[in-house]
């Protein structure tokens, strides 16, 4: 998936392997190998690849289709703004494993359907929270 996704992003941006090679210091038969999964750079590599084409490593590898992740957490920052609260739970529950697929698919969302799917979460962690401390 590497090879396919890094092939696209360096025709997305006009680039020659050759000129994509050079900007991030590396040889074209290095990139080419990479394109063709010959080899895999390694992971401080692997950052420069996303840093360099403003997408996400887990974009890179194949792990989402998302190419940049925070665009979407921008997006619910911005349904969230109004709501200090609500934001501030977000913000915590933004980190859990558990529940950053479905973060992942408020993309597509209007800010009124984000802001009200995480009212709801907030009420189901409010009522576990009573459940074991009560």
């Amino acid at each position: 998936m590497l090879g396919k996704r890094l092939k696209k992003l360096i025709k997305e941006h006009n680039l020659l392997q050759k000129d994509f090679a050079k900007k991030i210091g590396f040889s074209k038969s290095t990139v080419t190998m990479w394109i063709r999964g010959d080899r895999e750079p390694d992971n401080k590599t692997l950052r420069k690849i996303a840093d360099f084409f403003n997408v996400s490593v887990d974009y890179l590898l194949g792990r989402t289709n998302q190419k940049n992740p925070e665009k979407a957490n921008s997006k619910i920052k911005q349904a969230l703004a109004d709501d200090p609260e609500l934001f501030e739970f977000w913000q915590e529950i933004s980190k859990r494993e558990d529940l950053r697929l479905m973060f992942k698919q408020t993309k597509d969302l209007s800010p009124k359907s984000i802001h009200r799917i995480i009212e709801v979460i907030k009420i189901i962690e409010d009522q576990e929270k009573e459940r074991y401390e009560g």
